[in-house]
């Protein structure tokens, strides 16, 4: 499967999530789990937030082994995550993972509140994804204080997106390599808590299509 058809996977998935229906493949079954028991085959990875309200596997209406999901506060990108992407890429030929954020992101909007002047310092176990966050969200946070708290949030979520995006992509060597042969695309996505529509922020054409037309 290549990443763009792994991606229209996820995006006719979520349409389905969207409109309350479930596809026949995505409801586990016993016979299922006996057969997922001695080897998996996941066609996509999904990095994303621990927010409870936003499972990977629920949104995309994915079944059982068909995500090799990674979950942390933030969609944050750390060693740990790093080589848990090359883990699903090397032993599973992975060849398309998502950086699924979602709106009203409380690590990022607790990432916000810190660089507020006077707010009291994080505790510093959260301070470990919050330093992680930071660097995203200080150049619009220099240029947004007029803006109002909603239309932040939205921009500071969508930056944090992309900066995990590029994380990823130069993280290690290997992750490196595989992005610029396009054996591994990373695309960044929007979840919205309300709509339940997650937004593809750069969708994908299918190689095929970066071909210059033949001429004549």
């Amino acid at each position: 499967m290549t990443p763009s058809e792994s991606l229209q996977r996820l995006v006719e998935g979520n349409q389905r999530y969207v409109a309350n229906v479930r596809g026949a493949e995505s409801t586990p079954s016993h016979f299922r789990r006996v057969e997922l028991a001695t080897a998996q085959r996941p066609f996509a990875v999904v990095l994303g937030c621990s927010d409870s309200r936003v499972p990977a596997e629920l949104v995309f209406d994915q079944g059982l082994g068909d995500l090799f999901v990674i979950r942390v506060a933030g969609n944050i990108v750390a060693p740990s995550q790093l080589a848990s992407v090359e883990f699903a890429a090397q032993a599973f030929g992975c060849s398309l993972v998502v950086v699924l954020g979602h709106s009203q992101c409380s690590a990022v909007s607790a990432t916000l509140d810190d660089m507020t002047p006077g707010a009291a310092d994080a505790p510093a176990s959260l301070n470990s994804i919050i330093s992680r966050i930071r660097p995203v969200v200080v150049p619009l946070v220099e240029l947004g204080n007029a803006l109002p708290r909603e239309t932040l949030m939205r921009a500071a979520v969508r930056a944090n997106i992309r900066a995990s995006v590029d994380a990823i992509q130069r993280g290690t060597p290997l992750l490196e390599g595989l992005s610029v042969s396009e054996q591994l695309v990373v695309v960044g996505a929007e979840y919205d808590l309300v709509t339940g529509v997650v937004d593809v922020m750069q969708p994908l054409r299918s190689r095929a299509s970066t071909n210059p037309p033949p001429t004549t």
